[in-house]
């Protein structure tokens, strides 16, 4: 049961590569939009969107965006 938190350590080391090249947060505002982003990219990717979901995981980020690209 150690290792119950592998899955969230892994999200959580993808949100802190991305703020390392940003060096942090400076403002609320900023680390709101980064959260929200975040939070929608690894939605995506989960299937929780009816955007893509007959592609593959590996391959519904880039369909998703492709789909609401037609939609707009």
């Amino acid at each position: 049961m150690q290792y119950a938190n592998n899955p969230i350590e892994a999200d959580h080391s993808r949100l802190k590569h991305r703020l390392r090249s940003m060096r942090g947060l400076r403002t609320e505002k900023t680390a709101q939009i980064v959260i929200a982003g975040h939070a929608f990219m690894q939605n995506l990717r989960r299937g929780h969107y009816e955007l893509a979901i007959d592609i593959p995981p590996a391959r519904r980020v880039a369909a998703a965006f492709a789909e609401l690209a037609k939609a707009i």
